[in-house]
């Protein structure tokens, strides 16, 4: 019986499913769904070979994952968002890579998550000078009334390096 070796997919067809957008891009909870539509699904293989490695949250067989896009104009480093949905869990994650693959910074920059009976949710907006502004806000579940005095925002920057930083 011949076993045929599964050939395991190189970084640059994983780079590949990710298109390059121009900036500014806004992230909001409902983004994930013009991704979906518009991009090809993440290969399985994909996921299992440079995804799961990245991911340090807990994550099951249910748990989905959609290439989003590319940074463009990243020289010298790879960027990527990619849209994560586990149960009531729901993050924007930018990755950054070397030319050769390897994770350089990976943070998560939007999303929906309930925590301690709050839904928070988070909206990103990157730059075109790779500066990423966040907003966050949370809503009661029981009450399902928002609280402005519970909004905050932050700035994120990436560098020309690949680290993202918080500023």
């Amino acid at each position: 019986m011949d076993k045929k070796k599964i050939k395991k997919p190189d970084f640059d067809s994983f780079i590949a499913v990710f298109p390059e957008l121009e900036l500014p891009i806004t992230l909001t909870d409902e983004s994930h769904m013009h991704f979906s539509a518009s991009n090809k699904p993440l290969p399985q293989a994909h996921v299992h070979e440079f995804i799961f490695k990245i991911e340090q949250s807990d994550f099951d067989e249910f748990t989905e994952f959609v290439p989003c896009f590319r940074i463009p104009k990243t020289y010298d480093f790879h960027a990527i968002i990619y849209w994560r949905a586990g149960l009531m869990d729901y993050e924007y994650t930018l990755a950054t890579f070397t030319k050769k693959g390897q994770l350089i910074d990976k943070r998560v920059i939007a999303g929906t998550k309930v925590h301690d009976g709050l839904l928070v949710r988070s909206v990103a907006t990157i730059e075109e000078d790779w500066l990423i502004y966040v907003v966050i806000g949370s809503t009661d579940v029981e009450e399902k009334e928002t609280n402005a005095s519970n909004s905050r925002s932050f700035n994120m920057e990436l560098l020309a390096t690949g680290e993202i930083i918080i500023i």
